[in-house]
């Protein structure tokens, strides 16, 4: 796609005051500056014919002030009276004409000009030749016209370039190379950590301008608009993301502010600010412009992603939700239907759930689905970057639902060591929550793999609430009693067993007497070790577990008795961190 270059021949930027002296019916009057040769290239707005001071007030800044002086060319006092209103009116410059009626320079009129700009605080100008000013304004004003109409052209030509990018559906990387090639700087978009999302370095080393990234940005302030913020390097910068909601920003780094507007950031909104701190080679008001621009697109890009993905996920949900069904669509729909959504057929397909680590706290309902927006959105970077289909959707309030599919029953192992590996990089975990995966019976149909998604999810279930987690995934046959308890669930023959066994330790709850109980069972009834682990005498821990026994109403000392109250316990521990 071709855009428009930002070189910059004189009509693509603003006319200034040494633009307007070099106009062939001005450079006809011989000019002389006096006073003001540093602010030569102050911009002109427009062109004005004054006689009298009083004209001032018609003024609107920056126009250039053309007068034959008649009436106050011989008195030092109106010149510098008729100098300084013209200033105090937001005047560009002031040229004066100054011949007799011969057409010859009036000698006297020139002297008391001369000391008028000794203190004279507005560009001004001496012409000793007898000028035509309707020709200076004719001359000034097509040239004005001529970079309005260039101006409105590259507006259009910038125009045309971000909206095709935006119907291209171009990627964050294309917006900002574009805005680059635009600008002919380089450009970076970061993001509120001022960590590097993407840039184009142009003509720059790459290594250059990333260098100690980080930290300069760090003291570069923020604006909610297109401009130069205060501190730092100052660079040019534009807002990425919707109201209340900062994604980053699009910076250009190497666009210095304007020296005439170091204490006021620029807005793209406003014409290009005067002074001799545009950057050489392009437009100032026109590097906003595309700026502001390009962070818009980059804006855009981020919500129809975002859109799309949603879309995705309802859809791979739904389709989850449907296959779980009492009723389910057919084989053969179920497999077109996850192969319109990326499934790929395969010889075989395992049902996994990942469940979020800690819980899922209802009070950070917003944090829970962030974290399994951030997990779903690795998922779909592990799958492209392995070539490995997968479906994967949102089961539940923190658990993800993943069938993923196998070319033979042989690489089970193998391909859920992958996607556990992929799932847990520091990019997956999400603000340092990790997942652990439960895995189903894996099967040659995809509907009967799909019903196992509820075993997948129990076992995850249960394998969170293990103290030891050193596996990558779980099956039923790894969580073992502990996943037939949770299976059981809230059963009533279970809590009744369950409470048969612990009532007195229940009602009221004896935590104390609980976790005495759970030593006992977890040393298997070894009082020498039971008593060093919890740094009491023999005596005193043997007197402790006969009132435990009096209390529960029956003696440790038989296998049977301590396996039952080791399915009671068990089971009571799970009840109370899944409820």
């Amino acid at each position: 796609m071709s855009s428009p270059s930002m070189s910059s021949p004189s009509a693509q930027r603003p006319l200034t005051v040494r633009d307007a002296l070099s106009l062939p019916p001005l450079l006809a009057g011989a000019p002389e500056v006096l006073a003001g040769d540093a602010e030569l290239d102050r911009t002109v707005r427009w062109v004005h014919i004054a006689e009298e001071a009083d004209t001032s007030s018609l003024l609107e800044g920056g126009e250039l002030v053309l007068t034959t002086g008649l009436a106050f060319r011989h008195s030092p006092e109106l010149t510098a009276a008729f100098l300084a209103r013209f200033h105090s009116a937001g005047a560009a410059a002031v040229v004066v004409e100054l011949v007799d009626d011969d057409g010859a320079p009036d000698s006297a009129a020139i002297d008391v000009l001369r000391w008028a700009a000794q203190s004279a605080a507005v560009p001004l100008v001496l012409l000793t030749r007898r000028t035509r000013f309707v020709q200076v304004t004719e001359a000034a004003h097509r040239a004005l016209m001529d970079r309005q109409v260039v101006r409105l052209e590259r507006a259009r030509q910038v125009h045309e370039v971000f909206t095709a990018l935006g119907l291209e559906n171009a990627g964050e990387g294309d917006i900002v190379r574009t805005t680059a090639e635009l600008l002919g700087s380089p450009v970076v978009f970061e993001d509120p950590a001022h960590l590097v999302l993407s840039y184009a370095a142009q003509q720059e080393n790459p290594t250059r301008l990333l260098e100690d990234w980080t930290e300069r940005s760090r003291f570069v302030g923020y604006l909610n608009q297109t401009g130069f913020a205060a501190g730092g390097e100052r660079w040019l910068q534009t807002p990425v993301g919707v109201k209340g909601q900062r994604w980053g920003r699009l910076v250009a780094p190497a666009v210095a502010p304007p020296a005439a507007a170091e204490n006021a950031p620029a807005s793209a909104a406003d014409s290009a600010p005067a002074g001799g701190g545009e950057p050489a080679g392009w437009d100032l008001a026109d590097a906003l412009q595309v700026l502001e621009r390009a962070g818009q697109a980059l804006t855009m890009a981020r919500m129809a992603g975002r859109d799309r993905r949603e879309l995705l996920f309802q859809a791979r949900a739904g389709l989850v939700q449907d296959l779980r069904q009492a009723s389910p669509p057919s084989e053969e729909e179920a497999l077109a239907r996850a192969g319109a959504l990326g499934l790929s057929s395969a010889a075989a397909y395992v049902p996994v759930v990942a469940r979020q680590d800690g819980g899922t706290d209802p009070s950070d309902a917003t944090a829970v689905q962030l974290r399994e927006r951030a997990f779903l959105d690795a998922l779909q970077d592990w799958s492209r970057q392995e070539r490995q289909s997968i479906l994967a959707a949102s089961l539940r309030a923190g658990s993800v639902a993943i069938l993923l599919p196998l070319a033979a029953l042989e690489l089970e192992d193998s391909t859920l060591h992958r996607l556990t590996a992929g799932a847990r990089t520091p990019g997956a975990r999400t603000s340092g929550v990790g997942w652990t995966f439960g895995v189903g019976k894996a099967d040659r149909s995809l509907l009967r793999a799909a019903r196992g998604l509820d075993d997948a999810d129990q076992v995850a279930e249960t394998a969170a609430t293990l103290g030891s987690r050193n596996r990558p995934f779980y099956r039923f046959g790894d969580v073992r009693l502990r996943g037939l308890l949770s299976l059981l669930g809230d059963d009533s023959r279970v809590r009744s067993f369950a409470q048969a066994e612990l009532g007195p330790l229940l009602e009221p709850l004896d935590k104390e007497g609980l976790a005495l109980l759970s030593a006992y069972l977890d040393y298997a009834g070894n009082m020498s070790a039971l008593s060093r682990a919890r740094n009491i005498s023999r005596q005193a821990l043997y007197a402790r577990i006969r009132k435990l026994e009096d209390r529960l109403g029956f003696s440790f000392d038989s296998a049977e008795s301590r396996s039952s109250l080791s399915v009671a316990l068990l089971w009571h521990n799970l009840h109370r961190v899944q409820g």
